[in-house]
């Protein structure tokens, strides 16, 4: 008899991972939190609300709190094709290259069509994860992240996370017209690398080197503090 293997019963040691960038990204749901305690009240713009970490993340009292005193946030940096939301240029250690550092791709999400190749959520796949995927934004790491802001109240892992990854292996066209993929090889699942944050993922994807690309995803809910 045939054995089924679920997904869900590997330990996450079983996965590659990066445990400098996993520690930036525990201090990003930091940042989420104060973010939300703060009461502010946010534009319904990805560029806006990816400016709101990045006060905190550039914010030197906040950086050596959270020993992150090495790390340079970036914000719209020229990439191979295009700019990155978010670039992470470690500083500490000898010069390695030019490209040595992480990208965070940042993306609204929100409650309409959940199944269908357009809107926010496919935008998700096709102009976010794709992106990697496609060699669109350099890896140098083999590591990079998404974030997800949550702009209505919304089910992340049953309407979010099941449509998004049921579009990963799937041919969509991105706002240059060009056909993408993901080209998954593990789906989003739940994985506690940014200590029990309910909604943090990794996604495996067969980067367009032949490489492997592993993906962080964090979920933000913001629903309550849009305008």
């Amino acid at each position: 008899m045939t054995k089924i293997l679920d997904a869900s019963s590997f330990n996450y040691s079983q996965t590659r991972k990066d445990s400098n960038f996993e520690f930036i990204l525990t201090k990003c749901v930091i940042v989420y939190n104060l973010i939300l305690n703060s009461g502010i009240n946010l534009a319904n713009d990805e560029n806006l609300i990816r400016d709101e970490f990045l006060k905190y993340l550039r914010d030197f009292d906040f950086k050596v709190k959270n020993e992150l005193k090495h790390l340079v946030f970036d914000k719209e940096v020229p990439e191979i094709t295009g700019r990155v939301d978010i670039r992470i240029l470690p500083t500490k250690d000898e010069y390695v290259n030019d490209n040595a550092y992480y990208i965070i791709e940042c993306k609204r999400l929100n409650s309409a069509n959940f199944n269908g190749a357009t809107g926010l959520n496919a935008e998700y796949v096709k102009n976010g994860i794709c992106r990697f995927s496609t060699g669109y934004y350099s890896s140098y790491f083999g590591y990079n992240a998404m974030f997800g802001f949550l702009v209505e109240p919304v089910n992340i892992q049953k309407d979010i996370v099941n449509n998004i990854n049921s579009m990963l292996n799937t041919n969509l066209v991105n706002t240059q017209g060009q056909s993408v993929n993901a080209n998954a090889t593990q789906q989003m699942q739940y994985e506690n690398f940014a200590n029990g944050y309910s909604y943090s993922y990794v996604s495996k994807h067969t980067h367009s080197s032949g490489n492997e690309l592993v993906l962080y995803h964090l979920m933000f809910d913001f629903s309550k503090n849009i305008q």
